[in-house]
């Protein structure tokens, strides 16, 4: 048995809003050096913590967590469209020993991805079926959110159903850190607003405007204030607890959402996929070592913006 972890945000603005060239260029660097883990390690098996922005998951049927039997990505924001490699057998048995284990997780034999799932896929195993995958949704998006402590528990057994497994096991925690997009919230929400956050798009021309508001967004951030909720302090305290957690992966459940909401912005409950992430390998390896850490504010993809390789 074998298992590592990338956990690494992710934006729908990467490739469309070009970063200042510094940034770009270590941005480059950090994916290069990502990649490079990825190779030598040359896993057997994938398992990706993903998050949803109302392109797979609505508010008609909603659950906090769900393992994917069978996955396809919807190819957006120049993300590729079609279907993961995923071994139904073993996310079966996945699934059950989840639930057999006190975690009541969802399943899907018709599990839609967005970029949150496929851009990582792309950027560090360069598809979508190059690698078996097992996807695993983590609810970053739509309240009502589970407590974290929830979040540790599911990851936990996932770490403990890889451990038990010969295959060289590759985790992926996709999530962003710090950041507040243009993503409408149920509480505030338009009467259409609501009927999209229950339904998802119509057709095509509505998903083509929704993600012209996000590239707007990222554009403008680089000229006015007020417009994005970056908080480094806290990434870089997020971060330093992910690192920490080879010690106690309990630091995680102080996280709440109301503080998280205030402090890093409405999407920062996407770190719950690193929260699940850095849990698992916990629980497989034990006292994991954090070998590579990347992060930068990015205003251009309206997140902070980080990436960690641990063992």
């Amino acid at each position: 048995m074998s298992v590592s972890l990338i956990a690494m945000s992710h934006s729908p603005l990467l490739g469309i809003n070009d970063p200042q060239p510094e940034v770009d260029a270590a941005l480059n660097v950090a994916f290069d050096e990502a990649r490079k883990k990825v190779a030598e390690f040359n896993p057997d098996l994938v398992i990706v913590f993903t998050p949803d922005h109302f392109n797979g998951f609505f508010y008609d049927l909603l659950p906090q967590y769900c393992i994917g039997y069978t996955a396809e990505s919807m190819g957006d924001y120049k993300t590729t469209a079609g279907p993961l490699n995923v071994p139904v057998e073993l996310a079966e048995e996945l699934g059950q020993f989840v639930i057999d284990h006190g975690v009541d997780v969802a399943i899907s034999r018709e599990m839609v991805i967005d970029h949150g799932g496929a851009q990582p896929l792309e950027i560090l195993l360069g598809g979508l079926d190059t690698k078996p995958v097992i996807p695993i949704f983590v609810n970053g998006v739509a309240r009502p959110f589970a407590p974290m402590e929830r979040i540790r528990q599911l990851g936990e057994l996932v770490g403990e159903w890889a451990q038990g497994r010969d295959e060289r096991i590759l985790m992926i925690a996709s999530g962003g850190l710090s950041h507040d997009p243009p993503l409408p919230r149920w509480e505030i929400a338009t009467e259409q607003q609501k009927d999209f956050l229950l339904h998802g798009h119509p057709d095509q021309a509505d998903r083509d405007a929704r993600e012209a508001r996000v590239v707007s967004a990222g554009q403008k951030a680089t000229t006015a204030t007020g417009i994005i909720d970056i908080n480094p302090e806290w990434d870089r305290k997020f971060m330093a607890d992910c690192t920490a957690a080879a010690q106690d992966t309990t630091l995680f459940d102080s996280y709440t959402a109301d503080q998280m909401d205030e402090d890093a912005g409405h999407s920062s409950h996407e770190v719950r996929t690193w929260v699940a992430g850095f849990s698992a390998l916990a629980k497989a390896n034990g006292n994991f070592q954090v070998d590579y850490e990347f992060y930068r504010p990015i205003p251009e993809f309206v997140a902070g913006f980080g990436l960690m390789y641990a063992k």
